[in-house]
């Protein structure tokens, strides 16, 4: 099933607002200037998928044969669509015809974006294109127009011009001129972010392959900066982002401005002019332009002096670019080279992202002049104004009608998700653009009367409200830090409703947004609602917290189906008078129906049930488990809920513990026949709290394979015995009753979230479900104590999980279902586990994230009583006191610099907060640190033994730079690129210059691609199976599918591009999995940031693939990068550092650096033995790396030494008899010979001098071959030979699945060993011409 992106009928609501992106086409063109080498597999934007992809395809199936037990989606319409693309010319003014290749769906549109991107027609915006002398409908698909067929030619006609044409036209004009200007991404600007792989790789992998090919030993400078060197303690800032040649932008013009004579009066308007420039040319030449219906040309205005007459010399230019070459001889030169750079830049390089990516360092940037930057902070540019009829959007309408859109087949689908996703990123930028504006003081409340805290405000169709407790709304449940969290917990809410997509049921767009120390809480608004009371639109649930609650059966209905995915119990609560009423969500959650007639629900923060580890309720008691580890713990608000996460795992582990027990029964059942068998459970189950041996290794993860599958056979078993034996059919209830069912009948675990909230009351009648209700709720709170926090621990013991650094560690307890609260726990079962050594990385990382964290807290409430004016002060004071081991610095008060005449009265509608607050200024480091310390017992119950920076830093083994880092992204802080002296006792570390900007840290909900990601689930499943061809199919397609959702960016396509070049590695197709690599790691870098984790590994990833391809100087430079990266980030100290520098030492040896080789493998071999123990195989791997290299320097004592412990381990670990133990011993009987002959020549030459006969020593220098085969051997990838006709069989597949790129390449390595994924044991099976691989869970954990 082939579906391209321009198969959709692209005029979805949404969709015509997509902005002229100026990404389209340009690569891989014909006539464009690159070879078509460098592809993209997927069109680099949706908008125009390249001829490369247009290939007839044969119909291949699914691969989806055999559908995998579980998914439903398996049986989809397969749509095979066969639509060949063919060529048209282009006849553009003034330059060559040339030929474009174009597909019947895309439409008329997609070429002009094409030509507003080629390097020779990107001048041109206002044109046509016409078709024997009639002019294309710019919205109508190529397949429609009449006549158009292969070799047809199309005109290119410059149509006059309008205002709004004009203004598009400057500013695509003034988009050219900055294309390679990287300010927008350091100021976090229209989703422009960082990239820095191009300076690393030296420009475009793809065609430097061809070239390094043959000079494989060309002598290349090996020698890493000091600072990257194994033990160096030198961690700089400035590396992180290097300077990039091209960004030293070549200056075309000094200033292109609109003039102050706009708008034209009324007798210049009826002469066509539609407005004025001002433009100071690069050679110092001031002139002024007019925009007029047919063009631009100069006029003779000054800067006092309106002339609107034509000047000399008299030339009309369609562009403003023809008209400015003309009269700037710099311009002409300059811009031609610029262009020519743009085009050859990545598509992935300038591809916006689909939500703002913020980076916490920047360099010192120019200002410049920037016009249509000027007129968009003016005119409070709120959306698209240009693209929308009718100016602003109306979010709410846009955001459920996508909702709306049908969904009934794959095509259906695609178009509603694309256009979900695509309003939900436009109103995330909105509804954050928004916010800030709010907070500054921008906005006028709808309440201006009212005190600060208590102001609402609406923007651009959007409702913000503050995060402080007004009206005394959550006075039973923790004031102001209750209101604090409830938008956060509503927003889960909101993903948690909007992913089980009831149709017929809408929530809100929710945005929640951290700034200056405030949180705002976007909204899209509801028809009607402003004109109403609340008390009257509210039809369901209640406005007081239970006190009055109502019900309406339509909402009763629609929850309903919500009740089984979400878990949710329908249950009964008595409202003020007593009566019962029925609910299936908890009492806050409102539903109101708009004007619209839909019907909304709001206000979700209590979505899942409460979390009683931080619920003290009077008179109840917790588990054994929570009471041994400290709990109930009170917490600062009463909203504590648990994650959806533990939730779906506790039932789970349920559900195998219902299965064992049933088993259990079945089979005593039919072991004696006799009747006394059948006694209750009770007693047996464990009706209060999980007895451990109930609790299987298997059940810990909650899907253990062997697990799980004994679960089917007993799922079977019970479901034949049904019906035919009472007896089971009591064997069910009792299981039932035991792990705590709502059903008799069948296993169905749900929660009641109303259970421990305040002020709900449930009637009499229900009493005894709502003890059982009471008692799974303190089972949950002790299945997340008893078995998830130590899983995690148990799986970064086995190093399962690796988190690198704060937010990956915060991820991994999240997919566990554990909150962050429970951090302090989570270190605590670190300290008292027996491997605490192998657990040291987790205990650095969650400390560091405690502290950063407790002073996030604190930071918080210290900006908002900073006023506008001192934030850089304030901001730079809390970073001395937080990092400087400057013991009293002082802060500079924002008066410092301007005195003004007489302090004028406030006024009242000051922004939120601002009062004349200076008490920020007295903080000293000292009072911080007793205050971080204080926040860390209470928030997380962790005792932190340290005063200072300075005892944090000694005592648990941080660097102040990862600290300086985790906060600045933590709170938005944006900082100087600079080497900061943190350890100087004589000046503070910062200074108010060294603040560059604070950024919003913000919310949302990502809507996700649920077709491509179950084809990119089938895909890995076939992979870990062996099935490569298949699986690589699947994932082809489900690149395809996330492409036409998302973009082309997006974390998702990220993972499956990775995946993707491993296949094509494996497959022995390097240009390939470079190609792909290549993509991930530019991706990784925009959407998750140039120094995350997953980034880094990518980086390693592409090294190897580099290496693989030769060019090996390139390999180092990104294993360098990788590893000041993984410095800055963690430290040396770090388990994946042992593979780096494995890997970093393989390439040194590769290129006869022995000395520099060893400095890295010796610290792989140190990390390793602390990590994995010093028995373990990885360890011995090692060893035997190290000894490699001493062979090669001819210290053969020092490689018998190190072989010999390898040989050791290998013996104890898998025994004589294992292969890798014989070949360990072979090496050592070599490495024996080759020491005897070596002291033999040196006795002889001690014997007879200088004239002794001495036979030529052969020295080993390492093969470029074994060095790559043990860098797939440490990177997780085995080699699998197969018989000659098997990989005939084999190439021919993967000819045909890429004809195009393929028939360039010639495929002749067909002696080459295959590759598959690693294996823990035994041989691979052959099936077919299939290799088997072993089930391997790297592809899909790598990340």
């Amino acid at each position: 099933m082939v579906i391209k992106t321009d198969e959709l009928p692209a005029a979805a609501p949404a969709d015509s607002a997509r902005e002229p992106s100026s990404q389209a086409g340009g690569k891989g063109r014909p006539g464009a200037t690159e070879p078509p080498s460098v592809m993209l597999l997927n069109g680099d934007c949706p908008q125009s998928l390249k001829e490369e992809e247009k290939v007839a395809e044969p119909p291949r199936e699914n691969g989806l044969d055999e559908p995998e037990p579980g998914e439903e989606a398996t049986g989809q319409e397969v749509i095979v669509i066969q639509d060949t693309g063919f060529s048209v010319k282009i006849l553009a003014p003034g330059i060559e015809p040339f030929s474009l290749q174009v597909s019947p769906q895309e439409m008329v549109q997609e070429i002009h974006q094409v030509l507003m991107d080629r390097e020779d027609t990107c001048h041109r915006t206002c044109f046509s294109l016409h078709l024997d002398g009639n002019m294309l409908d710019h919205f109508s698909e190529l397949r429609s127009v009449e006549g158009l067929q292969e070799g047809s030619v199309l005109r290119v006609v410059e149509e006059p011009y309008t205002v709004r044409e004009a203004r598009i036209h400057v500013r695509h004009v003034r988009d050219l001129l900055k294309s390679l200007d990287p300010s927008d991404a350091f100021n976090g600007v229209d989703c422009n972010s960082l990239s820095f792989l191009s300076v690393f790789t030296d420009g475009d992998l793809g065609d430097s392959g061809k070239r390094k090919k043959g000079l494989e030993m060309d002598p290349i400078d090996c020698t890493p900066p000091e600072y990257i060197l194994p033990g160096s303690r030198e961690r700089p800032l400035c590396p992180l982002q290097p300077q990039n040649r091209d960004w030293k932008p070549l200056q075309c013009l000094k200033v292109l401005t609109m003039s102050g004579w706009n708008p034209p009066p009324g007798n210049r308007k009826m002469h066509g002019d539609l407005m004025y420039l001002f433009v100071i040319t690069a050679e110092d030449r001031q002139v002024s332009i007019t925009a007029s219906t047919r063009g631009f040309y100069l006029n003779q205005s000054t800067a006092y002096h309106f002339n609107p007459k034509p000047a000399s010399p008299r030339f009309l230019s369609h562009s403003l670019v023809e008209l400015l070459n003309q009269i700037s001889p710099t311009f002409k030169k300059n811009f031609a080279v610029l262009q020519k750079k743009r085009v050859q830049r990545h598509p992935f390089e300038r591809i916006a992202t689909p939500f703002q990516v913020y980076s916490w360092t920047a360099p010192q940037a120019e200002h410049a002049m920037d016009c249509v930057r000027a007129e968009d902070a003016y005119t409070s540019r709120l959306g698209y104004e240009e693209h929308i009829p009718g100016q602003t959007r109306d979010w709410n309408e846009e955001l459920q009608t996508t909702r709306e859109l049908p969904r009934k087949n794959l095509p259906e689908r695609l178009l509603r998700e694309r256009a979900i996703f695509k309003v939900h990123s436009d109103f995330t930028a909105a509804a954050t653009r928004g916010a800030m504006a709010v907070i500054d003081g921008n906005v006028m409340a709808i309440n201006p009367s009212e005190e600060t805290k208590m102001q609402m405000f609406i923007w651009n169709n959007i409702f913000f409200s503050l995060g402080f407790d007004v009206r005394d709304h959550y006075k039973d449940f923790g004031g102001d830090v209750a209101a604090y969290v409830a938008p956060t917990n509503d927003l889960n809410g909101v993903r948690t409703y909007n992913a089980v997509d009831v149709e017929g049921l809408y929530t809100l767009g929710t945005v929640v947004v951290d700034y200056r120390g405030y949180r705002v809480t976007a909204q899209s608004i509801i028809p009607g609602i402003l004109e109403r009371d609340q008390e009257q639109s509210v039809i369901y649930g209640s406005i007081d917290f239970g006190k009055t609650v109502v019900s309406h059966p339509r909402y009763l209905e629609l929850l309903e189906r919500t009740s089984r995915p979400l878990k949710i119990l329908r249950h009964r609560v008595l409202n003020d008078r007593d009566e019962e009423v029925e609910l299936c969500s908890s009492v806050e959650c409102k539903g109101i129906i708009g004007n619209d007639g839909r019907h909304y629900i709001l206000d979700l923060l209590r979505t899942f049930p409460p979390d009683l580890n931080f619920l003290p309720v009077p008179g109840e008691d917790l588990p054994e488990e929570c009471t041994r580890a400290g709990f109930p713990r009170a917490h600062r608000h009463k909203l504590c809920c648990l994650r959806q996460e533990l939730v779906d795992a506790f039932v789970e582990h349920r559900y195998l513990l219902f299965m064992k027990l049933a088993a259990l029964q079945l089979m005593q059942q039919k072991a004696s026949k006799m009747e006394t068998t059948t006694t209750s459970l009770e007693n047996g189950g464990p009706s209060s709290s999980e007895s451990k041996s109930e609790v299987s290794p298997g059940a810990e993860e909650g899907s253990s394979s062997s697990g799980l599958a004994k679960v089917k056979e007993l799922a079977e078993t019970i479901a034949s015995d049904d019906g035919a034996d009472p007896r089971s059919r009591e064997v069910i209830c009792n299981a039932c009753k035991a792990v705590g069912s709502i059903s008799s009948t069948a296993f169905d675990i749900r929660f009641n979230p109303d259970i421990f909230s305040p002020g709900v009351r449930f009637p009499e009648s229900c009493q005894e479900e709502v003890r059982d209700q009471k008692q799974l709720l303190k089972d949950a709170a002790a299945f997340l104590l008893s078995c998830q926090i130590p899983g995690l621990v148990k799986d970064c013991t086995d190093h399962a999980v690796l988190p690198m650094d704060g937010a990956t560690l915060a991820e991994v307890m999240r997919q566990r279902g554990i909150n962050m609260r429970y951090l302090g726990k989570v270190l605590d079962l670190v300290l008292r586990s027996p491997t605490r050594d192998q657990l040291d990385h987790v205990y650095k990382i969650g400390i560091g994230e405690l502290i950063t964290r407790s002073a996030k807290h604190i930071f918080k409430t210290y900006l908002q009583g900073v006023e506008l004016s001192g934030l850089s002060a304030a901001i730079s004071h809390f970073l001395n006191c937080f990092l400087s081991s400057y013991p009293n610095p002082v802060a500079h008060l924002p008066a410092d610099e301007l005195v003004s005449k007489k302090r004028n009265k406030r006024r009242k509608n000051r922004p939120p907060g601002a009062t004349d607050n200076t008490a920020w200024a007295i903080m000293t480091p000292q009072e911080l640190w007793k205050n971080i310390c204080q926040e860390a017992k209470n928030y997380f119950d962790f005792s932190l033994e340290c005063e200072s920076v300075d005892q944090a830093v000694e005592t648990y083994g941080l660097q102040k730079i990862t600290l300086l880092r985790e906060i600045s992204l933590k709170t938005g802080i944006q900082i100087l690129l600079k080497e900061y002296s943190f350890d100087s006792r004589h000046k503070p570390a910062f200074t108010e210059e060294d603040v560059l900007n604070i950024f919003p840290v913000v919310k949302h909900v990502s809507p996700k691609a649920s077709d491509a990601f179950h084809f990119f689930q089938s895909g890995q499943a076939k992979v870990q199976q062996g099935f490569l061809k298949e699986g690589c199919e699947l994932i082809n397609e489900a690149l395809n599918l996330f492409n036409n959702v998302y973009g082309a960016m997006h974390v998702e396509i990220c993972a499956c591009l990775r995946l993707l070049a491993r296949l094509h590695y494996i497959m022995g197709d390097y240009a390939e999995a470079l190609s792909n690599q290549q993509k991930a790691v530019l991706m990784s870098e925009r959407v998750m940031g140039i120094e995350h984790p997953n980034t880094i590994q990518e980086y390693m990833h592409l090294a190897l693939y580099c290496f693989a391809s030769s060019q090996l100087s390139t390999a180092l430079s990104l294993l360098y990068r990788a590893r000041y990266l993984m410095l800055l980030v963690f430290g040396e100290d770090h388990p994946e550092m042992a593979l780096l520098d494995n890997n970093i030492g393989l390439v040194l040896h590769g290129v006869m650096e022995y000395d520099l080789s060893l400095r890295f493998l010796e610290n792989a071999l140190a990390v390793s033995t602390k990590y994995h123990g010093s028995k373990s195989l990885k360890v011995a791997l090692s060893h035997h790396l190290v000894a490699r290299v001493y062979e090669s320097k001819a210290e053969f004592r020092s490689a018998l030494q190190h072989e010999k412990e390898g040989y050791t381990i290998y013996k104890s670990q898998l025994g004589e008899d294992h292969e890798k133990t014989k070949e360990s011993s072979e090496y050592l009987k070599c490495l024996t010979q080759q020491a005897v002959a070596l002291q033999r020549t040196m006795n002889e030459i001690y014997r007879n001098g200088s004239n002794a006969n001495i036979p030529p020593l052969k020295f080993t220098a390492p093969s470029m071959a074994s060095v790559l085969e043990q860098l797939n051997v440490i990177n997780g990838i085995l080699f699998i030979p197969l018989s000659q006709k098997d990989l005939e069989n084999l190439k021919a597949e993967v000819a045909r699945r890429h004809q195009l790129q393929e028939a360039s390449r010639n495929r002749d390595k067909a002696e080459e060993p295959m590759a598959t994924e690693p294996e823990p044991a035994g041989s691979p099976e052959e099936a077919g011409s299939q290799p088997q691989a072993a089930k391997d869970p790297s592809p899909s954990l790598q990340g």
